[in-house]
């Protein structure tokens, strides 16, 4: 048996990564998985490589080995139409929707005068209105059967502090703190929890140091006082932990958290 048994879970940005890392955490304790990634480029600027479908449908498989359904979607969260539909259909196809992990996202690197406009607006339409359409497309459906639910919504330890070189990926993170608090004031009467995530370099290709970052600290080293952590020398955070992370804001010990900003940081958005 296993803590979520019987639910259905939406994951965004889930052919690897944090999202890859969820959906099996996900389906070891019982849920069903619906997955949504691009499995393409989304900014120009984006130092490393992108998704792939063959990772998209590694994942789904993965789901499956563990005994649990999966059905993946290669759309983008722009799109609202495309994510609508897709949501809706593998709801009724895997009889509901009771866990959102909003957890697609991309960073890159630059002075925000420096910042080509069109990296911001990405940075900007992926981030803030993808999630904003995730969201969306999810609360009708948890809303309609009736039977609560919990969203989570992956900012990052920039949606608490600011990072210098990142200024458009800063002001994104902050604003999905103001969907969540909103979010949790609305669907609280639903029975529908809402928080957010706010992890601190998590080991995956976003969190890989790039040329453009290393070259910005080399040039400008004060950045680095914006950097610092509480906890020296720790452990690399892994996708394992955000998903236990995950697991325990999906658990009864967090029943009474909504509109909450966990910290997986060591520390980081304290000093």
């Amino acid at each position: 048996m296993g803590s979520l048994d019987g639910k259905v879970a939406l994951i965004t940005g889930a052919a690897r990564g944090q999202g890859r890392s969820h959906a099996i955490v996900l389906a070891e304790e019982g849920a069903d998985v619906i997955l949504v990634d691009v499995c393409g480029p989304v900014s120009a600027d984006v130092e490393y490589p992108p998704a792939t479908k063959a990772e998209l449908d590694e994942v789904a498989q993965e789901v499956t080995k563990r005994g649990r359904r999966a059905l993946a979607h290669v759309l983008d969260i722009r799109d609202f139409e495309s994510l609508n539909r897709a949501v809706g259909e593998s709801a009724a196809e895997l009889g509901g929707l009771d866990i959102v992990v909003a957890n697609a996202g991309f960073v890159s690197w630059h002075r925000f005068w420096e910042m080509p406009s069109d990296s911001w607006q990405a940075m900007l339409d992926v981030t803030l209105t993808g999630t904003f359409n995730t969201l969306k497309a999810a609360a009708p459906i948890m809303i309609e059967q009736g039977r609560g639910g919990s969203i989570i919504i992956t900012s990052s330890a920039a949606g608490l502090k600011a990072l210098p070189g990142q200024m458009h990926y800063t002001t994104a993170k902050h604003g999905l703190v103001g969907m969540t608090k909103t979010a949790a004031i609305e669907l609280g009467p639903f029975g529908i929890r809402v928080n957010s995530l706010h992890p601190f370099v998590v080991d995956t290709h976003m969190g890989q140091r790039t040329e453009r970052m290393m070259q910005l600290i080399e040039e400008n080293p004060s950045y680095l006082n914006s950097l610092g952590r509480v906890l020296q020398d720790p452990p690399s955070l892994t996708c394992d932990d955000v998903s236990r992370a995950v697991l325990y804001l999906l658990s009864p010990a967090a029943r009474l958290m909504t509109g909450h900003q966990l910290r997986l940081d060591s520390g980081q958005t304290l000093v």
